[in-house]
């Protein structure tokens, strides 16, 4: 599963767009009541709403050989966040990743990471070109499990890694998950930025076409992949 766009509400979009352009230097486009940014191969749309709730989380693949380079060049541009032992962090088992946190905008947290099972690598100094996709989004359910089972069957999006758990269950594939977590969990690394269900659009490619609720209106729209 790639995703391609995502839609997502956050309380202020002016300070959304110049977090991903004094930041990550990348475009942001201004649209009516929303902003756009193409990270990659994914377009990331955030609608503006001062009375939305929760914060949101985003992991953003990176070249596989350049996780050393990432992490230097996020630390002149970001608060990396972390727990008093790292901040770097190996993934769940058999996910053989590797992932870097920081501070995005409206206390979202947004991810770099590395998927060794991919064959990314690039050439050349680490920028803002290497930032390849969204791959990860975080999606609360009143509801983990039944949510992971209803997109096993109904969409062909599997658990991923291991089977659902009742607070924290991602499915999908290495090139696009979603993270459906129980509301109000906190995201990791943090102890204080909380996950909540609320209305959220995603787009992907996959093996099944069609339109599959995710809850408190959310959407997964998967395509045939080209």
């Amino acid at each position: 599963m790639k995703i391609t766009r995502v839609s997502a509400q956050v309380r202020n979009t002016r300070s959304a767009a110049e977090f991903f352009e004094n930041v990550l230097g990348l475009g942001a486009e201004s649209i009516p009541g929303a902003v756009g940014v193409r990270i990659g191969t994914t377009l990331l749309e955030l609608v503006e709403n001062p009375e939305a709730e929760g914060d949101h989380h985003f992991a953003v693949t990176i070249p596989s050989n350049k996780f050393a380079e990432a992490k230097q060049w996020l630390q002149q541009r970001a608060v990396l966040l972390g727990t008093p032992q790292s901040d770097e962090f190996e993934g769940p088992p058999g996910w053989n990743a590797r992932s870097l946190y920081f501070s995005g905008p409206d206390r979202s947290v947004f991810e770099l990471i590395i998927r060794r099972d991919l064959d990314n690598a690039t050439t050349g100094p680490f920028s803002s070109d290497d930032l390849l996709c969204i791959s990860e989004v975080g999606v609360a359910s009143p509801n983990v499990v039944a949510s992971a089972t209803f997109l096993t069957e109904a969409a062909d999006v599997p658990s991923y890694g291991a089977d659902p758990e009742s607070s924290f269950s991602p499915v999908g594939d290495t090139d696009g998950l979603l993270i459906l977590v129980s509301p109000r969990r906190a995201w990791f690394p943090t102890t204080d930025r909380l996950a909540t269900a609320s209305p959220i659009a995603i787009d992907a490619t996959g093996h099944r076409p069609g339109v599959f609720s995710l809850g408190v209106g959310g959407t997964l729209h998967i395509r045939p992949s080209s």
